[in-house]
C-alpha cells in the first residue's frame, strides 16, 4: 500500500503468496496501480509502480478485500483522503467483522463513511480533505493505529496516535523507511501530514506468526530439532518467544541483523518439557494471533495454560475462543472458556478426531500441529483455509515432519 502511494518503483523481496496479500494487490490494481512479480535470486520479487500521494484512480467497481481485515482497515485510511468515492467489501466472514473501530478516528479526521448497520462492510468511503487528530486507541489494535496513520499521511497538520500498550509497529517502520516525517516513541506515534514517500527496495522478513506453528510443533514432538531462518524478530512481535522460553522452551537465537529497519534472525528449536503458564494483559495483546497454537501447546504442558484479556478473539475470522474450544474438545481435551479467554489444564493427550477449521486459517494450521501429537489420523475440514496467509503451509509441514 505504501509503495503504491510512493513516488517511483519499489521492489519488494519475499512478498507473501497468501490470499490476503493477493487481495491487497487486486484492490491496488483496481485503483490504477500497476505491478508485476518475478523470480530473482531464488525468491519472489514484487515490483510496484508507485504513482505518488495523488496518483490513485477511482475504482470502476467495488473493491474486494477478500478475507483480509488488514486490507480493508488499512486501505480505508488511504481511501478516506482521496478525491473520489470508493466502496470496499469482503467475503462472508469479513462482512461480519466490525469496522466502527476505524470509522471513529477517520470520522474525527473529517472522513465521511457509510456502513451496514453503521459498522459492517461494505463501506462507502467519500474521500475528503482530512485534518490531523490526537487519538488514543480505546483498545490495543495495530490495524486501527495503521489506518489512522495512513489517513494522517495525507491530512493537514500533525496526527498523533497513542496506545494503551505497545502493538506491532511495522507500519511506522515502513513509513520511516519510505521517507515519512514520523516520530516513534513508546506507545505514541507522531506523523506530519504531507510527506512524499519515495519507492525503494524492501525485504519482507519471515512472519513469526507463521513460524509459530512450526516452533510449537518442534517443541511438542519428541526428538525434534528445527532451525528456521530469516524470521522477523521485531521487538513488538517476539513476546511469543519470551512466553515460550518462560515455559521452559529450548529456543536459541543463532543470528540477527537489521534490514529495512526490521530485525531478522535464525531460530533453533528443540523438543522441550513445557510448564505452561498464564498469558494476560499486555502479553495477550502482543500474541493475539498466536493464541490458537499456544492453546495446543497448553494442553500438553505440565501446568496447562490460562489466557485472559483476549476478547479480541471473538471478532476475528471466526469466534476463535469458541473454535479453539470446540476443536480441542473433539480431540478429547478438557477446558473452560470465559468471555475473554481460555483455561486449559495440562498433561492431556490428543485423540484422533475430525476437525472443523470453520474457514479460519489459523485454526486450520494450529490443529494440524495438534494432529501431529494425536493417537491416530485426524481429518481437518476446510484445511485449504491456510492459503489465506500461508499457501505453502502443508507442503512445509510435510517436509519437516518426515
Amino acid at each position: 500500500m505504501l509503495a503504491a502511494i510512493a513516488r517511483g518503483d519499489s521492489r519488494i523481496f519475499n512478498y507473501s503468496s497468501g490470499a490476503d496479500c493477493q487481495s491487497t494487490l487486486a484492490c491496488l490494481s483496481a485503483l490504477g496501480i500497476a505491478h508485476e512479480t518475478a523470480e530473482q535470486d531464488g525468491g519472489r520479487v514484487l515490483v510496484i509502480h508507485g504513482k505518488g500521494s495523488d496518483g490513485l484512480q477511482p475504482p470502476a467497481a467495488m473493491l474486494d478485500a477478500g478475507n483480509s481485515g488488514s486490507t480493508i482497515r488499512m486501505l480505508s485510511g488511504i481511501l478516506a483522503r482521496q478525491p473520489f468515492t470508493s466502496r470496499i467489501t469482503g467475503d462472508d466472514s469479513l462482512v461480519k467483522r466490525p469496522m466502527r473501530r476505524i470509522m471513529t478516528p477517520l470520522t474525527a479526521m473529517g472522513a465521511h463513511i457509510e456502513a451496514t448497520n453503521h459498522q459492517f462492510p461494505p463501506l462507502t468511503i467519500h474521500g475528503s480533505r482530512l485534518h490531523g487528530i490526537d487519538y488514543t486507541l480505546p483498545v490495543p489494535s495495530a490495524q486501527v493505529k495503521s489506518c489512522t496513520l495512513l489517513a494522517g499521511l495525507g491530512a493537514d497538520g500533525e496526527t498523533i496516535v497513542r496506545e494503551p500498550v505497545t502493538t506491532r509497529d511495522h507500519t511506522e517502520i515502513a513509513l520511516r523507511e519510505l521517507g515519512a516525517d514520523i516520530i516513534i516513541e513508546p506507545r505514541l506515534v507522531r506523523l506530519i501530514g504531507g510527506s512524499q514517500l519515495t519507492g525503494r527496495d524492501l525485504a519482507v522478513p519471515g512472519d513469526i506468526s507463521a513460524a509459530a506453528f512450526f516452533i510449537v510443533a518442534a517443541l511438542i514432538v519428541p526428538g525434534s530439532h528445527l532451525i528456521i531462518t530469516n524470521v522477523g524478530l521485531n521487538p513488538t512481535r517476539t513476546a511469543l518467544l519470551d512466553i515460550l522460553r518462560g515455559m521452559g522452551a529450548s529456543i536459541k537465537l543463532l543470528h540477527i541483523e537489521q534490514i529495512n529497519g526490521e530485525l531478522i534472525g535464525n531460530l533453533e528449536i528443540k523438543a522441550s518439557s513445557l510448564r505452561g503458564g498464564v498469558v494476560e494483559g499486555p502479553a495477550t495483546a502482543a500474541i493475539i494471533d498466536e493464541v490458537p497454537i499456544l492453546a495446543v501447546l497448553g494442553a500438553v504442558s505440565s501446568e496447562g495454560l490460562i489466557v485472559r484479556n483476549a476478547a479480541e478473539l471473538r471478532v476475528k475470522e471466526t469466534d476463535r475462543i469458541e473454535t479453539i474450544a470446540s476443536n480441542l474438545r473433539r480431540m478429547g481435551i478438557q477446558l473452560e472458556t470465559t468471555q475473554d479467554g481460555l483455561e486449559i489444564p495440562g498433561r492431556q493427550k490428543f485423540r484422533a478426531a475430525e476437525i472443523d477449521s470453520c474457514g479460519d486459517h489459523r485454526i486450520a494450521m494450529a490443529f494440524s500441529i495438534a494432529a501431529l501429537a494425536a493417537d491416530g489420523a485426524c481429518l481437518i475440514r476446510d484445511a485449504d483455509a491456510a492459503s489465506v496467509s500461508f499457501p505453502e503451509f502443508f507442503q512445509t509441514l510435510r517436509e519437516i515432519a518426515r
